[in-house]
C-alpha cells in the first residue's frame, strides 16, 4: 500500500514539475517577402530600350512602382520599375539601370517602406534622440 502511495506521489510531483514550462508554438517567419521571388522572364525589349515586356509566370501580383531585378547568363543584371500596365500574361516595366536581354529571369525584391512607415520610423527616431 505504501509503495502505491509513494508511486502516485512521485508521479504527481513529476507531472507538476513539467507544468511550469510554457508550450512553445511554432511561429511563422514572414521573411518570404524579403527573399527574391521569380515572377517572369523578359519577353520583349523595344528598340528604344526604355521599357520591357515581362511574360509572367502565373498571376501577376507585382504592385505598381515595385522594384524588380533581372538576372541573365554571364552575371548580367538590371533593375526595373513595374509600371502597372498589363495585358494577359504580359506586364510592362521601365528599365532603370543595367543590361538585359530577352529570356532573362525577372525577380521581385523586398518592398520599399511606404511613406507612412517611413514617417513613423522618423518620429520614433526623433523621440528617442530627444529622450537622450
Amino acid at each position: 500500500m505504501k509503495l502505491l502511495v509513494y508511486t502516485i506521489l512521485a508521479l504527481c510531483l513529476s507531472l507538476a514539475a513539467c507544468a511550469h514550462k510554457p508550450v512553445q508554438t511554432p511561429t511563422e517567419k514572414t521573411d518570404t517577402e524579403s527573399k527574391p521571388r521569380l515572377v517572369g522572364r523578359i519577353a520583349s525589349i523595344p528598340a528604344d530600350r526604355t521599357f520591357v515586356l515581362i511574360q509572367s509566370y502565373g498571376t501577376w501580383t507585382v504592385e505598381t512602382g515595385s522594384i524588380l531585378t533581372t538576372q541573365g547568363p554571364e552575371g548580367r543584371t538590371a533593375n526595373l520599375l513595374a509600371t502597372g500596365e498589363k495585358l494577359g500574361q504580359y506586364a510592362a516595366a521601365d528599365i532603370r539601370t543595367g543590361v538585359l536581354e530577352v529570356g532573362d529571369g525577372v525577380y521581385t525584391i523586398a518592398k520599399a517602406p511606404t511613406a507612412i512607415e517611413t514617417e513613423t520610423e522618423k518620429s520614433e527616431a526623433l523621440s528617442v534622440e530627444t529622450a537622450d
